[in-house]
Protein backbone atom coordinates (compact mmCIF):
# COMPACT_ATOMS: atom_id res chain seq x y z
CA UNK A 1 0.00 0.00 0.00
CA UNK A 2 2.76 2.50 0.94
CA UNK A 3 5.22 1.19 -1.65
CA UNK A 4 5.51 4.37 -3.80
CA UNK A 5 5.69 6.68 -0.79
CA UNK A 6 8.30 4.46 0.84
CA UNK A 7 10.38 4.43 -2.36
CA UNK A 8 10.29 8.21 -2.76
CA UNK A 9 11.14 8.91 0.90
CA UNK A 10 14.00 6.41 1.01
CA UNK A 11 15.47 8.16 -2.06
CA UNK A 12 15.31 11.54 -0.28
CA UNK A 13 16.84 10.19 2.93
CA UNK A 14 19.58 8.28 1.11
CA UNK A 15 20.87 11.63 -0.19
CA UNK A 16 20.73 13.16 3.31
CA UNK A 17 22.44 10.31 5.16
CA UNK A 18 25.33 10.22 2.64
CA UNK A 19 26.26 13.82 3.47
CA UNK A 20 28.60 14.38 6.41
CA UNK A 21 27.16 17.75 7.43
CA UNK A 22 23.79 19.36 6.68
CA UNK A 23 22.96 22.99 6.11
CA UNK A 24 19.48 24.44 6.65
CA UNK A 25 19.20 24.66 2.86
CA UNK A 26 19.83 20.87 2.52
CA UNK A 27 17.03 20.17 5.00
CA UNK A 28 14.62 22.55 3.20
CA UNK A 29 15.35 20.93 -0.18
CA UNK A 30 14.78 17.46 1.28
CA UNK A 31 11.54 18.53 2.94
CA UNK A 32 10.25 19.97 -0.35
CA UNK A 33 10.75 16.53 -1.88
CA UNK A 34 9.05 14.91 1.12
CA UNK A 35 6.02 17.20 0.62
CA UNK A 36 5.79 16.27 -3.08
CA UNK A 37 6.03 12.57 -2.12
CA UNK A 38 3.20 12.98 0.42
CA UNK A 39 0.94 14.79 -2.07
CA UNK A 40 1.62 12.16 -4.74
CA UNK A 41 0.64 9.51 -2.16
CA UNK A 42 -2.78 11.22 -1.92
CA UNK A 43 -2.22 12.80 1.51
CA UNK A 44 -4.48 15.86 1.87
CA UNK A 45 -2.80 19.25 1.37
CA UNK A 46 -3.46 20.67 4.90
CA UNK A 47 -2.06 17.47 6.51
CA UNK A 48 1.04 17.51 4.26
CA UNK A 49 1.58 21.23 4.99
CA UNK A 50 1.28 20.79 8.78
CA UNK A 51 3.50 17.70 8.65
CA UNK A 52 6.30 19.54 6.83
CA UNK A 53 6.00 22.60 9.11
CA UNK A 54 6.30 20.43 12.25
CA UNK A 55 9.41 18.71 10.86
CA UNK A 56 10.96 21.98 9.68
CA UNK A 57 10.64 23.50 13.17
CA UNK A 58 12.49 20.51 14.68
CA UNK A 59 14.93 19.76 11.86
CA UNK A 60 16.40 23.25 11.25
CA UNK A 61 18.80 24.53 13.81
CA UNK A 62 21.48 23.40 16.25
CA UNK A 63 20.12 19.95 17.20
CA UNK A 64 20.49 18.53 13.70
CA UNK A 65 23.44 20.38 12.18
CA UNK A 66 25.66 19.68 15.21
CA UNK A 67 24.52 16.07 15.56
CA UNK A 68 27.04 13.28 14.91
CA UNK A 69 24.76 11.82 12.21
CA UNK A 70 22.65 14.75 10.96
CA UNK A 71 21.02 12.79 8.11
CA UNK A 72 19.82 10.06 10.44
CA UNK A 73 18.67 12.69 12.91
CA UNK A 74 16.33 14.11 10.23
CA UNK A 75 15.03 10.60 9.46
CA UNK A 76 14.29 10.12 13.17
CA UNK A 77 12.42 13.45 13.34
CA UNK A 78 10.34 12.46 10.28
CA UNK A 79 9.66 9.04 11.83
CA UNK A 80 8.49 10.55 15.12
CA UNK A 81 6.25 13.05 13.33
CA UNK A 82 4.83 10.29 11.12
CA UNK A 83 3.95 8.30 14.26
CA UNK A 84 2.30 11.41 15.73
CA UNK A 85 0.20 11.97 12.57
CA UNK A 86 -0.91 8.32 12.53
CA UNK A 87 -1.54 7.97 16.28
CA UNK A 88 -2.45 11.40 17.64
CA UNK A 89 -1.96 11.74 21.38
CA UNK A 90 -3.58 8.43 22.40
CA UNK A 91 -1.26 5.86 23.92
CA UNK A 92 -3.13 2.78 22.67
CA UNK A 93 -5.41 3.78 19.77
CA UNK A 94 -6.08 0.17 18.74
CA UNK A 95 -7.66 -1.01 22.02
CA UNK A 96 -11.40 -1.69 21.91
CA UNK A 97 -13.60 -0.77 24.87
CA UNK A 98 -15.00 -4.18 25.82
CA UNK A 99 -15.62 -3.71 29.51
CA UNK A 100 -19.26 -4.15 30.49
CA UNK A 101 -20.77 -7.34 28.96
CA UNK A 102 -22.62 -7.62 26.72
CA UNK A 103 -20.72 -4.85 24.89
CA UNK A 104 -22.35 -3.60 21.67
CA UNK A 105 -20.10 -2.85 18.67
CA UNK A 106 -21.77 -1.05 15.75
CA UNK A 107 -20.24 -1.51 12.26
CA UNK A 108 -21.08 1.27 9.77
CA UNK A 109 -19.85 2.36 6.34
CA UNK A 110 -20.55 2.80 2.65
CA UNK A 111 -21.91 0.07 0.37
CA UNK A 112 -19.20 -2.37 -0.72
CA UNK A 113 -16.57 -1.25 1.79
CA UNK A 114 -16.32 -4.76 3.30
CA UNK A 115 -18.38 -4.36 6.50
CA UNK A 116 -19.77 -7.91 6.67
CA UNK A 117 -16.37 -9.55 6.05
CA UNK A 118 -14.71 -7.18 8.55
CA UNK A 119 -17.43 -8.00 11.14
CA UNK A 120 -16.56 -11.69 10.74
CA UNK A 121 -12.81 -11.04 10.93
CA UNK A 122 -13.15 -8.92 14.07
CA UNK A 123 -15.47 -11.47 15.72
CA UNK A 124 -12.91 -14.22 14.99
CA UNK A 125 -10.13 -12.08 16.45
CA UNK A 126 -12.10 -11.28 19.62
CA UNK A 127 -12.96 -14.97 20.07
CA UNK A 128 -9.50 -16.41 19.47
CA UNK A 129 -7.15 -13.69 20.77
CA UNK A 130 -9.26 -12.09 23.50
CA UNK A 131 -11.24 -15.17 24.59
CA UNK A 132 -14.59 -13.38 24.25
CA UNK A 133 -17.99 -14.95 23.51
CA UNK A 134 -19.30 -13.06 20.50
CA UNK A 135 -22.76 -12.84 18.90
CA UNK A 136 -23.07 -11.39 15.39
CA UNK A 137 -26.29 -9.88 14.00
CA UNK A 138 -26.97 -8.58 10.50
CA UNK A 139 -29.12 -5.44 10.33
CA UNK A 140 -28.93 -5.33 6.53
CA UNK A 141 -32.53 -5.81 5.45
CA UNK A 142 -31.94 -4.32 1.98
CA UNK A 143 -29.14 -6.26 0.26
CA UNK A 144 -30.27 -9.72 -0.96
CA UNK A 145 -28.81 -12.56 1.14
CA UNK A 146 -26.79 -10.15 3.34
CA UNK A 147 -28.07 -11.83 6.51
CA UNK A 148 -27.34 -15.29 5.10
CA UNK A 149 -23.80 -14.15 4.23
CA UNK A 150 -23.10 -13.28 7.87
CA UNK A 151 -24.64 -16.58 9.01
CA UNK A 152 -22.33 -18.51 6.62
CA UNK A 153 -19.30 -16.54 7.89
CA UNK A 154 -20.36 -17.31 11.46
CA UNK A 155 -20.42 -21.05 10.69
CA UNK A 156 -16.98 -20.83 9.04
CA UNK A 157 -15.30 -19.11 11.99
CA UNK A 158 -17.32 -20.79 14.75
CA UNK A 159 -19.07 -17.63 16.00
CA UNK A 160 -22.80 -17.53 16.84
CA UNK A 161 -25.15 -15.41 14.72
CA UNK A 162 -28.60 -14.11 15.59
CA UNK A 163 -31.38 -16.26 14.01
CA UNK A 164 -32.94 -14.53 10.99
CA UNK A 165 -36.57 -13.38 11.38
CA UNK A 166 -38.14 -12.05 8.17
CA UNK A 167 -39.95 -8.70 8.17
CA UNK A 168 -38.20 -7.08 11.17
CA UNK A 169 -36.77 -3.55 11.00
CA UNK A 170 -33.11 -2.83 11.73
CA UNK A 171 -33.98 -1.38 15.15
CA UNK A 172 -36.06 -4.46 16.08
CA UNK A 173 -33.18 -6.77 15.10
CA UNK A 174 -30.76 -4.66 17.18
CA UNK A 175 -33.02 -4.86 20.25
CA UNK A 176 -33.43 -8.64 19.79
CA UNK A 177 -29.64 -9.02 19.51
CA UNK A 178 -29.20 -7.06 22.74
CA UNK A 179 -31.75 -9.26 24.51
CA UNK A 180 -30.21 -12.53 23.25
CA UNK A 181 -26.68 -11.37 24.12
CA UNK A 182 -27.80 -10.56 27.67
CA UNK A 183 -29.70 -13.83 28.17
CA UNK A 184 -27.05 -15.96 26.43
CA UNK A 185 -24.15 -14.63 28.52
CA UNK A 186 -22.21 -13.15 25.58
CA UNK A 187 -19.34 -10.71 26.15
CA UNK A 188 -19.80 -8.83 22.87
CA UNK A 189 -22.53 -8.47 20.28
CA UNK A 190 -21.67 -7.02 16.88
CA UNK A 191 -24.23 -5.25 14.72
CA UNK A 192 -23.49 -5.29 10.99
CA UNK A 193 -25.53 -2.43 9.48
CA UNK A 194 -26.55 -1.97 5.84
CA UNK A 195 -24.20 -0.02 3.58
CA UNK A 196 -25.37 3.52 3.04
CA UNK A 197 -24.28 6.70 1.28
CA UNK A 198 -23.61 9.57 3.68
CA UNK A 199 -26.09 11.68 1.69
CA UNK A 200 -28.96 9.18 2.10
CA UNK A 201 -30.94 10.81 4.91
CA UNK A 202 -33.40 7.93 5.47
CA UNK A 203 -30.70 5.30 5.96
CA UNK A 204 -28.56 7.65 8.07
CA UNK A 205 -31.61 8.21 10.31
CA UNK A 206 -32.03 4.42 10.61
CA UNK A 207 -28.48 3.91 11.87
CA UNK A 208 -28.97 6.82 14.33
CA UNK A 209 -32.06 5.03 15.69
CA UNK A 210 -30.05 1.80 16.06
CA UNK A 211 -27.33 3.72 17.87
CA UNK A 212 -29.88 5.23 20.28
CA UNK A 213 -31.47 1.80 20.89
CA UNK A 214 -28.26 -0.04 21.88
CA UNK A 215 -25.86 2.79 22.91
CA UNK A 216 -22.72 1.11 21.41
CA UNK A 217 -19.37 1.22 23.22
CA UNK A 218 -17.61 1.23 19.84
CA UNK A 219 -18.91 2.54 16.51
CA UNK A 220 -16.43 1.44 13.88
CA UNK A 221 -16.47 2.97 10.41
CA UNK A 222 -15.31 0.51 7.76
CA UNK A 223 -13.62 2.36 4.87
CA UNK A 224 -12.10 1.03 1.65
CA UNK A 225 -8.43 2.05 1.74
CA UNK A 226 -8.37 2.38 -2.06
CA UNK A 227 -10.85 5.29 -2.16
CA UNK A 228 -8.19 7.90 -1.31
CA UNK A 229 -9.24 11.32 -0.01
CA UNK A 230 -12.96 10.53 -0.40
CA UNK A 231 -12.51 8.14 2.54
CA UNK A 232 -11.58 11.09 4.77
CA UNK A 233 -14.70 13.01 3.71
CA UNK A 234 -16.86 9.92 4.37
CA UNK A 235 -15.34 9.60 7.86
CA UNK A 236 -16.10 13.26 8.64
CA UNK A 237 -19.73 12.89 7.46
CA UNK A 238 -20.37 9.71 9.47
CA UNK A 239 -18.69 11.16 12.54
CA UNK A 240 -20.81 14.33 12.31
CA UNK A 241 -24.10 12.43 12.02
CA UNK A 242 -23.57 9.24 14.03
CA UNK A 243 -20.37 9.72 16.00
CA UNK A 244 -17.67 7.13 15.31
CA UNK A 245 -15.07 5.89 17.79
CA UNK A 246 -12.60 4.44 15.30
CA UNK A 247 -11.87 3.43 11.72
CA UNK A 248 -11.12 0.08 10.05
CA UNK A 249 -9.33 0.42 6.70
CA UNK A 250 -9.94 -2.48 4.32
CA UNK A 251 -8.00 -3.57 1.21
CA UNK A 252 -4.75 -2.19 2.58
CA UNK A 253 -2.96 -4.99 0.71
CA UNK A 254 -3.99 -3.33 -2.58
CA UNK A 255 -1.97 -0.97 -4.74
CA UNK A 256 -3.57 2.25 -3.48
CA UNK A 257 -1.30 5.10 -2.49
CA UNK A 258 -2.05 5.01 1.23
CA UNK A 259 -2.73 8.73 1.65
CA UNK A 260 -6.13 8.08 3.24
CA UNK A 261 -4.47 6.30 6.16
CA UNK A 262 -2.10 9.21 6.74
CA UNK A 263 -4.84 11.85 6.43
CA UNK A 264 -7.60 10.01 8.32
CA UNK A 265 -6.25 10.43 11.84
CA UNK A 266 -5.13 14.02 11.38
CA UNK A 267 -8.37 15.26 9.74
CA UNK A 268 -11.01 13.34 11.73
CA UNK A 269 -9.22 12.99 15.06
CA UNK A 270 -10.44 9.35 15.16
CA UNK A 271 -7.93 6.52 15.51
CA UNK A 272 -7.44 3.81 12.89
CA UNK A 273 -8.01 0.66 14.96
CA UNK A 274 -7.56 -2.16 12.44
CA UNK A 275 -6.48 -2.75 8.84
CA UNK A 276 -7.77 -5.48 6.54
CA UNK A 277 -5.01 -7.11 4.48
CA UNK A 278 -6.81 -9.67 2.34
CA UNK A 279 -9.90 -11.84 1.95
CA UNK A 280 -8.99 -14.57 4.46
CA UNK A 281 -10.76 -14.42 7.83
CA UNK A 282 -7.52 -13.98 9.77
CA UNK A 283 -6.30 -11.13 7.50
CA UNK A 284 -7.01 -8.37 10.01
CA UNK A 285 -4.24 -6.62 11.93
CA UNK A 286 -4.16 -4.07 14.70
CA UNK A 287 -2.99 -0.69 13.43
CA UNK A 288 0.33 0.11 15.13
CA UNK A 289 1.38 3.65 14.09
CA UNK A 290 5.05 3.23 15.03
CA UNK A 291 5.32 -0.02 13.05
CA UNK A 292 3.58 1.45 9.99
CA UNK A 293 5.92 4.48 10.16
CA UNK A 294 8.88 2.09 10.33
CA UNK A 295 7.67 0.23 7.23
CA UNK A 296 7.09 3.48 5.30
CA UNK A 297 10.62 4.69 6.06
CA UNK A 298 12.18 1.29 5.24
CA UNK A 299 13.18 0.58 8.85
CA UNK A 300 11.33 -2.72 8.82
CA UNK A 301 9.01 -4.15 11.44
CA UNK A 302 10.89 -6.73 13.47
CA UNK A 303 8.24 -6.76 16.24
CA UNK A 304 5.46 -7.84 13.86
CA UNK A 305 7.81 -10.40 12.34
CA UNK A 306 8.48 -11.93 15.76
CA UNK A 307 4.74 -11.86 16.59
CA UNK A 308 3.93 -13.69 13.36
CA UNK A 309 6.59 -16.25 14.19
CA UNK A 310 5.10 -16.73 17.67
CA UNK A 311 1.65 -17.31 16.15
CA UNK A 312 2.78 -19.87 13.59
CA UNK A 313 5.68 -21.69 15.27
CA UNK A 314 4.89 -24.21 17.99
CA UNK A 315 7.25 -23.75 20.93
CA UNK A 316 7.81 -27.52 21.44
CA UNK A 317 8.58 -28.04 17.78
CA UNK A 318 11.00 -25.10 17.82
CA UNK A 319 12.81 -26.44 20.89
CA UNK A 320 13.08 -29.88 19.31
CA UNK A 321 14.59 -28.30 16.18
CA UNK A 322 16.99 -26.26 18.30
CA UNK A 323 18.31 -29.42 20.02
CA UNK A 324 18.92 -30.96 16.59
CA UNK A 325 20.66 -27.84 15.26
CA UNK A 326 22.95 -27.68 18.30
CA UNK A 327 24.14 -31.19 17.48
CA UNK A 328 24.79 -30.05 13.91
CA UNK A 329 21.84 -32.02 12.53
CA UNK A 330 19.95 -30.31 9.71
CA UNK A 331 18.30 -32.51 7.09
CA UNK A 332 15.76 -31.95 4.31
CA UNK A 333 12.82 -32.39 6.73
CA UNK A 334 14.14 -29.43 8.74
CA UNK A 335 14.56 -27.36 5.58
CA UNK A 336 11.02 -28.24 4.45
CA UNK A 337 9.68 -27.16 7.86
CA UNK A 338 11.45 -23.79 7.49
CA UNK A 339 10.15 -23.26 3.95
CA UNK A 340 6.56 -24.06 5.05
CA UNK A 341 7.08 -21.66 7.95
CA UNK A 342 7.98 -18.86 5.51
CA UNK A 343 4.80 -19.54 3.51
CA UNK A 344 2.67 -19.43 6.71
CA UNK A 345 4.24 -16.13 7.76
CA UNK A 346 3.15 -14.40 4.57
CA UNK A 347 5.61 -15.73 1.99
CA UNK A 348 8.58 -13.91 0.56
CA UNK A 349 6.74 -10.63 -0.02
CA UNK A 350 5.19 -10.57 3.48
CA UNK A 351 8.53 -11.27 5.18
CA UNK A 352 10.53 -8.81 3.08
CA UNK A 353 8.00 -6.06 3.88
CA UNK A 354 8.93 -6.36 7.57
CA UNK A 355 12.69 -6.68 7.26
CA UNK A 356 14.88 -3.59 7.76
CA UNK A 357 16.02 -2.18 4.42
CA UNK A 358 14.38 -4.98 2.44
CA UNK A 359 12.02 -2.58 0.64
CA UNK A 360 15.00 -1.39 -1.41
CA UNK A 361 15.65 -4.95 -2.54
CA UNK A 362 12.04 -5.85 -3.38
CA UNK A 363 12.18 -4.64 -7.01
CA UNK A 364 15.52 -6.37 -7.65
CA UNK A 365 14.23 -9.55 -6.03
CA UNK A 366 11.14 -9.41 -8.25
CA UNK A 367 13.29 -8.93 -11.35
CA UNK A 368 15.38 -11.93 -10.31
CA UNK A 369 12.20 -14.02 -10.10
CA UNK A 370 12.28 -14.36 -6.31
CA UNK A 371 8.70 -14.92 -5.26
CA UNK A 372 6.56 -17.43 -3.38
CA UNK A 373 6.63 -19.88 -6.31
CA UNK A 374 10.29 -20.59 -5.38
CA UNK A 375 9.23 -21.79 -1.94
CA UNK A 376 6.50 -23.99 -3.43
CA UNK A 377 8.94 -25.49 -5.97
CA UNK A 378 11.48 -26.22 -3.24
CA UNK A 379 8.82 -27.89 -1.08
CA UNK A 380 7.70 -29.95 -4.13
CA UNK A 381 11.28 -31.19 -4.61
CA UNK A 382 11.58 -32.27 -0.97
CA UNK A 383 8.14 -33.98 -1.14
CA UNK A 384 9.42 -35.95 -4.14
CA UNK A 385 12.18 -37.54 -2.03
CA UNK A 386 11.84 -40.77 0.00
CA UNK A 387 11.96 -40.63 3.82
CA UNK A 388 15.50 -42.04 3.72
CA UNK A 389 16.69 -39.38 1.26
CA UNK A 390 15.17 -36.55 3.29
CA UNK A 391 16.86 -37.77 6.46
CA UNK A 392 20.19 -38.29 4.68
CA UNK A 393 20.67 -35.91 1.69
CA UNK A 394 24.17 -37.36 1.07
CA UNK A 395 22.45 -40.32 -0.64
CA UNK A 396 21.36 -38.12 -3.55
CA UNK A 397 23.42 -39.20 -6.56
CA UNK A 398 22.71 -38.70 -10.29
CA UNK A 399 19.98 -41.35 -10.80
CA UNK A 400 18.12 -40.37 -7.64
CA UNK A 401 18.32 -36.68 -8.57
CA UNK A 402 16.76 -37.36 -11.98
CA UNK A 403 13.90 -39.30 -10.36
CA UNK A 404 13.23 -36.57 -7.73
CA UNK A 405 13.32 -33.72 -10.27
CA UNK A 406 10.99 -35.64 -12.61
CA UNK A 407 8.60 -36.35 -9.72
CA UNK A 408 8.41 -32.64 -8.90
CA UNK A 409 8.14 -31.64 -12.58
CA UNK A 410 11.35 -29.58 -12.34
CA UNK A 411 14.94 -29.61 -13.65
CA UNK A 412 17.85 -31.36 -11.91
CA UNK A 413 19.61 -27.95 -11.82
CA UNK A 414 16.91 -26.67 -9.42
CA UNK A 415 17.47 -29.68 -7.16
CA UNK A 416 21.22 -28.95 -7.15
CA UNK A 417 20.49 -25.36 -6.06
CA UNK A 418 18.23 -26.66 -3.27
CA UNK A 419 20.99 -29.01 -2.08
CA UNK A 420 23.49 -26.13 -2.12
CA UNK A 421 21.05 -24.06 -0.04
CA UNK A 422 20.67 -26.98 2.39
CA UNK A 423 24.46 -27.27 2.80
CA UNK A 424 24.83 -23.51 3.43
CA UNK A 425 22.02 -23.48 5.98
CA UNK A 426 23.39 -26.61 7.66
CA UNK A 427 26.79 -24.90 8.08
CA UNK A 428 25.12 -21.75 9.37
CA UNK A 429 23.08 -23.71 11.95
CA UNK A 430 26.24 -25.43 13.21
CA UNK A 431 27.95 -22.05 13.68
CA UNK A 432 24.92 -20.57 15.41
CA UNK A 433 24.57 -23.64 17.65
CA UNK A 434 28.19 -23.45 18.78
CA UNK A 435 28.08 -19.72 19.50
CA UNK A 436 24.90 -19.88 21.59
CA UNK A 437 23.28 -17.46 19.14
CA UNK A 438 20.49 -19.92 18.38
CA UNK A 439 19.50 -20.24 22.03
CA UNK A 440 19.28 -16.44 22.36
CA UNK A 441 17.14 -16.21 19.21
CA UNK A 442 14.72 -18.83 20.55
CA UNK A 443 14.57 -17.16 23.97
CA UNK A 444 13.74 -13.87 22.30
CA UNK A 445 10.99 -15.48 20.29
CA UNK A 446 9.37 -17.51 23.06
CA UNK A 447 10.46 -15.72 26.23
CA UNK A 448 7.90 -14.05 28.45
CA UNK A 449 6.64 -10.68 27.30
CA UNK A 450 8.21 -10.97 23.84
CA UNK A 451 11.38 -9.18 22.70
CA UNK A 452 12.76 -6.07 24.37
CA UNK A 453 13.82 -3.01 22.38
CA UNK A 454 17.48 -3.93 22.90
CA UNK A 455 16.83 -7.45 21.56
CA UNK A 456 15.05 -6.02 18.51
CA UNK A 457 17.99 -3.69 17.84
CA UNK A 458 20.37 -6.65 18.21
CA UNK A 459 18.20 -8.74 15.86
CA UNK A 460 18.26 -5.97 13.24
CA UNK A 461 22.05 -5.79 13.54
CA UNK A 462 22.43 -9.58 13.32
CA UNK A 463 20.19 -9.76 10.27
CA UNK A 464 22.62 -7.56 8.38
CA UNK A 465 25.44 -9.99 9.22
CA UNK A 466 23.81 -13.30 8.26
CA UNK A 467 25.91 -15.35 5.83
CA UNK A 468 24.75 -16.17 2.31
CA UNK A 469 22.03 -14.16 0.66
CA UNK A 470 21.50 -12.39 -2.61
CA UNK A 471 24.66 -11.24 -4.34
CA UNK A 472 24.53 -7.64 -5.50
CA UNK A 473 21.51 -6.73 -3.39
CA UNK A 474 23.32 -5.14 -0.48
CA UNK A 475 22.85 -1.70 0.99
CA UNK A 476 19.60 -2.55 2.71
CA UNK A 477 21.20 -4.33 5.65
CA UNK A 478 19.04 -7.41 5.08
CA UNK A 479 19.72 -10.63 3.23
CA UNK A 480 17.50 -13.46 2.10
CA UNK A 481 18.05 -17.10 3.13
CA UNK A 482 21.22 -18.56 1.55
CA UNK A 483 20.78 -20.33 -1.76
CA UNK A 484 17.65 -18.49 -2.86
CA UNK A 485 19.78 -16.35 -5.19
CA UNK A 486 19.94 -19.19 -7.68
CA UNK A 487 16.21 -19.72 -7.82
CA UNK A 488 15.24 -17.34 -10.57
CA UNK A 489 12.34 -17.54 -12.99
CA UNK A 490 11.88 -20.70 -14.98
CA UNK A 491 13.58 -20.59 -18.33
Amino acid sequence: MFENLSERLSGVFDKLTKQGALSDEDVKTALREVRVALLEADVSLPVARDFIKAIQDKATGQAVTKSVTPGQQVVKIVHDELVHVLAGDEEDPGALKIDNPPTPILMVGLQGSGKTTTTGKLAKRLTEKNGKRVLMASLDIYRPAAMQQLAVLGTQIGVDTLPIVAGETAVQIAKRAKQQATLGGYDVYMLDTAGRLQIDQTLMQEVEDVRDAVNPRETLLVVDGLTGQVAVEVAEEFDGKIGISGVVLTRMDGDGRGGAALSMRAVTGKPIKFVGLGEKMDALEEFHPERIAGRILGMGDIVSLVEKAQETIEAEQAERMMRRFKKGQFNMNDLKMQLEQMVKMGGMEGLMGMMPGAAKMAKQAEAAGLDDSILRRQIALINSMTKKERANPQLLQASRKKRIAKGAGLEVSELNKLMKQHRQMSDMMKKMGKGGMLKKAMAGMFGKGGPSEAEIAAAQKQMGQMPGGLPGLGGGGMQLPPGLSGFGKKK
